[in-house]
């Protein structure tokens, strides 16, 4: 990590401002944001917060670099995120290994989110050859009506701690061959992996000649989003956070009339009927319980299962939360790793000690893990769990999973689809007539229905997003591009005459 981190260019104390190159440090007086490793609570290292100057200097280096972006052509911006493609391979091993080091996950899914980046830029570069608009018949003799799509310009981008590599590069890769520029505001708990991805992407953008194509700015706290939120040369913002945050995003970017890509946060189902797989159901439920110790947007945080087989799943699920090995991340043995700071630690306790007191039992875990080099290692939590508590209403950013027992398919799919999120879905199931009720309409009301695989663990070739608070907005594969660009519709009259729709008569 330390030797990535040297090749970058990044040193243990470092501008936190990146517009076509690093802003130098010499007010004494600058914040810093320490990086502190969940995994024994040391500092890995300290990057400037960005000033109103550098502010001003990104945004001046993507606007301007976005007029000479927007005029290369598509298949050329595509070869330039081939090549960043290729150095994020080059650098997968140092680079998981960061994402383990600074937000706390297991070494399997760093490697595996970094893996995500690059799937997702050879994704982009097919996409540089192939977006197209449709071509119309027109009602006027000798018209031709076609539409087609336009680059937006400078894009803003917001990320949380739990995704530092991915989430940016689903909006960053897309966003760059459709002709746009982007500007990074990540998270304040993982900004060295956000330097790393900018250094290592800017290298190559600059390489070409576009030094403002990916740009960073960081903050402590909301100021910075406020700002980015509210600034009208910014036409999109693309936002990834809590509902709260969220609904702040939409509501100063509405204002402006400005366009939001929200995806927010899930309190994702998994429903097992009696007649699923159980060696493919269980293995998927609990991964979806406890990878990432709880902290996907994606995890499985409530599991219906039907009334005839629910005490033998809770103690098969009871066994396997036993075997699930807490530990350093980056041992490859380790399945579980710390929370990624004291204030998760301290939700996953408030929501235990609620437990009781709405009705629930906790059937394992519950407790935080002794004898580890840091404070933040928690137990898997599995509960079983009772109709109407209101802990199941809220998204607990911990590996707690609620257990419900439920009679039949029907009262699952509600149970399922009445809270205020609607991210992610799971049916366990052998029957066709099950599996296509729950991807009915009257079935999940999720923007992700899966049918004998987990809620977590999204591929990169589908739309990824959801419903309700959840945003409604989508990122990565399918036509999830069409957010970073602008539709137009284009008449063309090449007759010899003037004739206008409908038959209207003006002479």
């Amino acid at each position: 990590m330390k030797k990535l981190l040297e090749e970058l260019g990044i040193s243990q104390k470092c501008s936190g401002c990146y517009s076509g190159r690093w802003s130098a440090i010499t007010d004494k007086s600058n914040n810093f944001l320490s990086s502190i490793s969940p995994i024994d609570a040391s500092e890995i290292g300290k990057i400037s917060t960005s000033t109103d100057s550098d502010y001003e200097s990104v945004i001046d280096a993507a606007q301007s670099t976005f007029h000479t972006w927007r005029q290369f052509p598509g298949p050329k911006r595509g070869e330039v995120i081939r090549e960043i493609g290729h150095e994020l391979r080059r650098l997968k091993e140092p680079l998981g290994e960061l994402v383990s080091r600074e937000m706390g996950k297991i070494r399997s899914e760093g490697l595996g989110e970094v893996q995500e980046a690059i799937d997702i830029a050879d994704f982009a570069v097919g996409l540089s050859r192939t977006i197209g608009g449709s071509t119309l018949f027109s009602e006027r003799v000798d018209h031709r009506m076609y539409e087609q799509w336009h680059p937006l310009g400078p894009i803003g981008v917001i990320t949380a701690f739990n995704f530092p590599v991915a989430v940016w590069a689903w909006n960053a890769m897309i966003a760059a061959v459709c002709g746009d520029t982007v500007i990074w505001k990540p998270s304040e708990i993982t900004p060295l992996t956000a330097a790393a991805v900018i250094s290592i992407c800017s290298k190559v953008a600059e390489k070409h000649g576009f030094p403002g194509l990916f740009t960073l700015l960081t903050g402590d706290g909301a100021d910075l989003g406020k700002k980015l939120t509210a600034d009208k040369r910014i036409p999109l913002i693309s936002a990834t956070g809590s509902c709260a945050m969220g609904r702040s995003v939409a509501e100063t970017v509405g204002k402006r009339l400005g366009k939001s890509l929200l995806e927010l946060g899930g309190n994702n189902a998994a429903i097992l009927l009696q007649d699923a797989e159980l060696e493919i159901a269980l293995p998927s439920i609990l991964f979806g319980a406890v990878g990432t110790a709880g902290q996907r947007c994606t995890s499985t945080r409530r599991l219906f299962i039907e009334k005839p087989i629910f005490e033998m799943v809770c103690k098969r699920l009871t066994k396997a939360y036993g075997d699930v090995r807490i530990g350093d991340p980056l041992e490859d043995s380790t399945l579980l790793g710390p929370l990624v700071h004291s204030d998760a630690v301290a939700n996953y306790l408030k929501a235990i000690e609620r437990v009781p007191k709405e009705g629930g039992e906790i059937l394992f875990g519950g407790k935080l893990v002794p004898n580890m080099p840091s404070t933040f290692y928690v137990e898997p939590t599995l509960v079983r769990g009772k109709k109407g508590m209101q802990l199941m209403e809220e998204e607990t950013f911990a590996p707690i999973l609620y257990a419900v027992s439920v009679d039949s398919l029907h009262e699952a799919v509600e149970l399922q689809n009445s809270v205020p999120q609607g991210l992610s879905s799971s049916l366990f199931t052998s029957s066709m007539r099950s599996s296509e009720l729950f991807l009915s309409s009257r079935g999940s009301d999720c923007g992700i229905a899966n049918i004998n695989a987990g809620t977590s663990g999204a591929e990169i070739g589908g739309a990824f997003g959801g419903e309700k608070e959840t945003g409604g907005g989508r990122e990565a594969g399918s036509d999830s591009w069409k957010a970073y660009m602008r539709r137009q519709t284009n008449t063309i009259n090449w007759s010899t005459g003037v004739e206008l729709a409908q038959g209207v008569r003006f002479s």
